[in-house]
This record gives structure tokens, sequence and C-alpha cells, in this order.
């Protein structure tokens, strides 16, 4: 690649400043990335300069160009439609692909005198009977859910009938969740009779099984069987309370789509929620890979979802978490896709942005899987994200906060938190030596001075302090911030700085940035994050500032002992790490520790225990 470079370079630099699309080959000549662009000149161009600042996959890709050819368009539009037919035709390596978690679902009704329903990923030829293939797992998974709510089927794991009154009903029966089938009064007639009207529900859906149990209602209540009739009108508002439920959560929404994105430090996830007939009907998740940006992310997911797809299939309005790269041209792809008008919109408020929110945990639910997190971690990264106007989510977070006892007792301590989660192994303590006093700023710049300096020195290795961080959290408001941001600027490092301020109770309320606050108590995840991160670096710091301090204190005691004075006694607290360690210590360990001689250490045991 890099003999090449001058090539493409120089190949870049003669082409026009017009619409068009660029297709980059390997040296196979196989198509390995396509995009588009405003001005072929300068997008293309900038693959191939400041190498070191492209994102990795962007890194890879560029390693891998051999030669590149474009075609130039007439219009912008022209280009991303063209864009779309492209990377729909070739599935380049590079773009976008999208990968979801649709493989083929079923209903499955076990065979036997006591069939149970179940969702199921794969059919065998094992005599049950099953319903599908489904290509939703969503929908499979609601549909069994309500069938045994609606009809109180068993959930357990007992066998019928020869569970029959072998154990006491559990609580799904008490609650009226449950039939109870396992007290062995309900005939098998009885349940066969159930079952079929559990798959006239799954078959006809909630309107049709609620018109057939009607009809069996009445004649129950012809015939003066009042007692039946009384379990068909139950079963009848069971499956009114589950449609109508349904209907109120999603009552504005017609027909549309929700889309959100969330990201981790290697891989992005999509979820689109399908909303028709103001009912939540599918679910849809996509693993997008590595991405540049959230925006571009978007822009790329919304053309390659829709690329394609039936008219019907495109709703006139997609709801998304964020704004997407050429938005108004994609919207106007989209509107010449399915025939009438489609809008991209980004809800503040309400209903829809409440279903956004639900889209953005189904994201992180499913990227979380994949990296083995909870979805309610990667989605206070997210939010935390975009409540500070970040980049990307911030994967890598360390925190500050000073301590002291007095003037003489001054320390500080870093907690670093990984992927949401505290990663203990980049908990550092600082004992401050420059400032004099109880300068909580002065104390904060020498901490941050020393820890980047750090970083300078062992960048390289990527590890430790040689580890830059995506976010810098202070314990305190826009003073601190305002007295550190010219230490980052003095090293040249753009990592975003903010403060973490509290209340008059010690509780977390805001953000501190220079110049102001951010309120984060409006938003639960983001606030329960930050809440955890300043409790923790607090919690260090005084842990690390009463060990100091204690230390201070024994090391001042024992320089009363001839022959050791204030420079043997820190090394005796360093090598022993704490007071019980040292009074603990026979004579003989006392004198292996470095800088101690077997005279020194009769005198201390001596006077450690002299009085025993």
């Amino acid at each position: 690649m890099l003999e090449r470079l001058p090539f493409l370079k120089e190949k870049a630099k003669q082409l026009p400043l017009d619409p068009g699309v660029y297709i980059m080959k390997d040296t196979a000549g196989k198509i390995i990335y396509i995009g588009k662009a405003k001005a072929l000149r300068n997008r293309v161009s900038s693959y191939f300069r400041s190498l070191d600042k492209h994102l990795p996959k962007v890194l890879r890709m560029v390693e891998n160009v051999h030669d590149f050819t474009t075609i130039v368009t007439s219009s912008e539009f022209e280009a991303l439609v063209l864009e779309c037919s492209l990377i729909k035709q070739h599935r380049p390596k590079y773009n976008i692909l999208l990968k979801d978690d649709k493989g083929y679902h079923y209903i499955r009704v076990s065979p036997g005198p006591y069939p149970r329903i179940t969702a199921e990923k794969q059919r065998l030829e094992d005599g049950a009977r099953y319903f599908g293939p489904y290509t939703s797992s969503f929908v499979v998974n609601q549909t069994v859910e309500e069938v045994n709510q609606v009809f109180m089927l068993p959930a357990c794991n007992r066998r019928f009938p020869e569970d029959f009154r072998k154990a006491r009903p559990c609580l799904n029966y008490h609650i009226k969740r449950c039939m109870g089938l396992c007290t062995g009064k309900i005939r098998e007639k009885q349940y066969a009779e159930i079952i079929e009207q559990a798959l006239d529900f799954i078959d006809g859906g909630g309107s049709g099984a609620t018109q057939l149990l009607t009809d069996k209602m009445e004649q129950a209540a012809e015939s003066m069987d009042f007692e039946k009739a009384a379990m068909y009108r139950d079963r009848i508002r069971a499956i009114q309370r589950i449609t109508d439920h349904q209907n109120v959560v999603f009552s504005r929404a017609a027909d549309m789509d929700v889309v959100a994105l969330v990201q981790n430090e290697a891989n992005c996830c999509a979820s689109v929620l399908k909303i028709r007939g103001h009912r939540l009907v599918d679910k849809q998740d996509h693993l997008l890979g590595e991405i540049d940006s959230l925006e571009n992310a978007r822009g790329q997911f919304l053309l390659g979802y829709y690329s394609g797809a039936a008219q019907s299939d495109i709703p006139r309005q997609v709801s998304m978490d964020g704004p997407c790269e050429d938005q108004e041209l994609i919207e106007e792809y989209l509107t010449k896709q399915a025939g009438v008008k489609v809008q991209l919109h980004i809800p503040v408020r309400g209903e829809q942005l409440q279903l956004v929110r639900m889209a953005s945990a189904n994201a992180a639910q499913m990227l979380a899987h994949k990296i083995q997190r909870t979805g309610k971690e990667l989605s206070a990264l997210d939010e935390l994200s975009r409540l500070l106007g970040l980049a990307k989510p911030p994967i890598y977070i360390e925190a500050y906060d000073i301590s002291n006892m007095g003037s003489d007792t001054v320390v500080a301590g870093m907690v670093t938190f990984e992927n949401g989660r505290p990663l203990k192994s980049g908990y550092r303590k600082f004992n401050i030596k420059t400032i004099e006093g109880t300068d909580d700023y002065g104390s904060m710049r020498e901490v941050l001075f020393r820890r980047l300096s750090r970083y300078e020195e062992e960048k390289a290795s990527g590890e430790g302090f040689g580890r830059l961080p995506d976010l810098i959290l202070l314990d305190g408001g826009k003073g601190h911030v305002a007295a550190i941001q010219p230490i980052l600027e003095q090293f040249g490092l753009q990592v975003p700085l903010f403060g973490m301020v509290k209340d008059d109770k010690h509780r977390t309320r805001a953000i501190a940035r220079d110049g102001g606050e951010i309120s984060i108590l409006s938003s639960r995840s983001a606030f329960t994050l930050v809440s955890k991160i300043q409790d923790e670096v607090h919690r260090f710091s005084i842990t690390h500032m009463k060990s100091r301090h204690t230390s201070t204190a024994f090391e001042l005691k024992i320089t009363q002992v001839p022959s050791i004075g204030p420079k043997r006694a820190a090394a005796l607290y360093k090598h022993f790490k704490t007071v019980r360690a040292i009074e603990a210590a026979d004579e003989q360990t006392l004198a292996e520790a470095p800088g101690m001689t077997k005279a020194a250490a009769a005198a201390l045991y001596e006077f450690l225990h002299g009085g025993q």
C-alpha cells in the first residue's frame, strides 16, 4: 500500500470537484468499498492523507486499496441512488452490510394428551405440530406469551399427566395466570378444547378469537351452562385487556418505523421497531460493525435497510434517535421508493420519544450480548454521550478527586470505567508533591499534569497511563474544569473534560463544563452512571487519604527509635504497606526489609512490643 500511496494521491488530485461515486479496488481488482461524494476530488483525497487520524477500519481499507475508479453524476441525489445500487450489487467488504438476528422461527404445539405451546428456533421431526416458519422472533415470542396468558396455559416444567397432584400449584395458579392443570381437575377433553381455542387465537389474532369465543359464550348461556359461559367471558376479557393495552401504548402511532443506533468501541447495532395499525408487530436488530460516526452510520443504515424494499414496507414516517448525514437526500430517496412522502423525524418528547428509547434499549441489549455487558450499561453510555455532545459513547472514562486531612495530608484518586463498569486495574493513587496547603485547583493541576506526562512517555504501549481516556470527569464544578483545560491544551490533547457537581447533601446533580452546567436529573441512565462514578472516585480517594494519614502518623511515631529516620520509616511503610503488617513482623522479617539493619530491627521491635 505505501508504495502505491504517491500514485493514489496524485490520481485523486486529478479528479473533478463534481458529485459522483468512487469505487475502491484491491490488488486483484475486487471492489472493497463504494462511496458517494459531493466533490470527488476532496472526498477521495481525504483517504490518502493523515493516515494516522483514520479509524482502524478505514485505515485497513485504505491499506488494501490498489486503485480506484469514479463515476461522475449530475447531482448529489443521483450519486446517492447510484451508490445504493452498486453496494447492493457488489456488497463490498468495507461497506456497512446489514446483519441481523433474523432466522426462521416456529410456534410449536407439543404432542401428547396435554400439549404445550412454545416458541422454537427450528423445526424437528418429533411428532409435534408447528406453525410457521416466521421471520420475526419478536412476533413468535409475543404471540406465545399472549396465548399462554389469555388461555392460562401452564408454563412450568412439570409433565402431565405424570405429575398430577404430586405438588402444590405454583404462584401462577394463585394469581390466575395458570389454570392449575397440575391439580388433576381438568379433563383431557376440556384441555383439548382450550388448546384448539388457543390455536384459533394464533391463526386469526385477537379479533377472530374474540368472535369465536363470543359465539360459544352465547351458546353456553342459552343452554343454561352459566359456569362455561363465565369461563368464555373471562377469556374474552383477557384478550381485550391485551389488545386494549397495546392500542393505548401505541395509540398515536399508526404506521411507522423507529430506528435507534448504539455503538461501543468495536461494533454498532441498529434496532428497528415496526409499528403497523397502532401496534408493535416486529423488532429487528442489525450489527453494523465498526463505524466512524453515528450520523454517517444512520444514513448508510437507512439506505441499506430500505433499498429495494417494497413500497408497502416503507412507512410514511421513520423516527430516529438522532440526525443522519444527507437527511434531505435520503428523505427524497425514500419518497421516490415508497411513492408517497416519507419523513425522517427526530422526536424530542412524548410517546414517540419513548419508542425511540425502547429501540435504543433493544439495540443496547443486542450489543451487550456480544460483549457480555448489560443493555443498561451501554444505554447509559449512549445517553451520556448525547447529553454531553460527544461524537461517540465514552467507552473508557477516567475520574479524579482530591482529598485532604488538613494541609499535611493531601492526595488524589483516579478511577477508571470501561464499558460502564469499574476497571480496577486502571485505578491510581497520587500523593500531592508540589502544592502546599489545601489548594484543590493546584492539586488537580499537578495530578493531571503528571498523568498526561506519563501518557507521553508510555503511549506506545496503549496500556495503563499509555491509554488515553474518551472522557475525563473531575469531582468539582466549572472552576475545576477551567483550571484543567489549559493542561490538556498544553499537551495538544482534545479529550472531553467535564466536572461532576454535587448538591448540598453531597449527591450528584449536574455535569459542569467551562462556562456552565448541564442538568442530568432528567436523564436517568446517565445520572445513575455519573453518580456511580462520582461515588466511586470519592470513596477511593478518601480511602487513600485515610491510609496516607495513618502511615504519616506512624512514620512520625517510629522516628523516635534510634537509627530510624524519616527515610527509613517511609521505606518500611512502603515495603509492608500497612501499620498492622509492621507490628506483626518479627525481628528477622524487619531486618530483611530494604534499608534496615539487625540493630535497627531489634530497636524497632523493642519499641513496638517492649510493653507487652
